[in-house]
Order: C-alpha cells, then structure tokens, then sequence
C-alpha cells in the first residue's frame, strides 16, 4: 500500500550518508516541517530504537512516536509511527552506486476507523506535501556538511 515512492543519488559513502539519515536528532537540519526531536532509547539505532518527533503542520505543532522497525548498518532502515488510527511507515534503502549513494524511499499508510478510511486520500496528500522532498532535503544538507 505505497503512496509515496522516490529515490535520490547524494554524492558521498553510503557508510557516511546513512549514519546521517539515522542520526535522528539531526532531522530538524534536514527537514523543513520537523522542529524537535527527543530521543527515547540509548545507545547505537537498532531494531526499537524510539525518538519522538515534533512537526510543525499547517501552523500547529504535532508529535509522534516513531520506532525503528527494521535494520541493517548501511544497507536499510523502516521506520514507524502509529497514532490515532494512522499507521504510518517509512522504508529506506541504501546502495552504493559509481556516483555514490542511492537512497531509495518508499512510505506506506494504513488506516483503521471509517473515519480515517474516508480521509486518506486528504492524510495521504498532506503527508506527500509534509515529506514529498525530504530525500532532496537530506542530500542537500549531507552534501553541503563537512565530514
């Protein structure tokens, strides 16, 4: 049930672009809707690693919970946030091109609820609006940052 689906190529090692995109606390330098982020585990990201993660939408602040779901060191990562009968999920995979890194992206959304259902075409458009440019966000900002 994919709604959103990208993929972009950042110039650098794939070790160096995913320790950046799952260094979480960073989001908020990446992404333009995302104001705060509180890390809720210790230690290294893994499977179960929590963050919570504030986004300012339409003038209105909102937090969620988000779980890593799935993860293998420099080669992929799921990300999930679940709230109010929204099932969000994000896939990231990571693979080393001549180029660099190609980072491949695809969401997913589930909805339970008759009220959710009938509004998921509105959340989904919201969302792609929300997310539709992060991977273009995260490449500008590894490219441009000093390793």
């Amino acid at each position: 049930m994919s709604f959103l689906e990208k993929s972009v190529v950042i110039k650098k090692p794939v070790e160096e672009v995913f320790e950046a995109a799952t260094d979480f606390s960073k989001s908020p330098e990446m992404m333009d809707a995302v104001v705060d982020v509180e890390i809720l585990s210790e230690g290294p990201v893994k499977e179960g690693y929590k963050f919570k993660e504030t986004r300012e939408i339409r003038g209105r602040k909102a937090s969620s919970v988000i779980e890593v779901t799935d993860f293998e060191q420099n080669k992929h990562y799921s990300v999930r946030s679940v709230q109010n009968g929204l099932d969000l999920r994000y896939h990231y995979n990571f693979v080393e091109t001549t180029e660099g890194t190609r980072v491949e992206f695809k969401g997913e959304l589930f909805t339970e609820g008759l009220r959710n259902k009938l509004a998921q075409p509105l959340i989904k458009r919201i969302i792609k609006k929300e997310d539709e440019n992060h991977l273009e966000d995260m490449k500008k900002h590894i490219e441009t940052s000093v390793s």
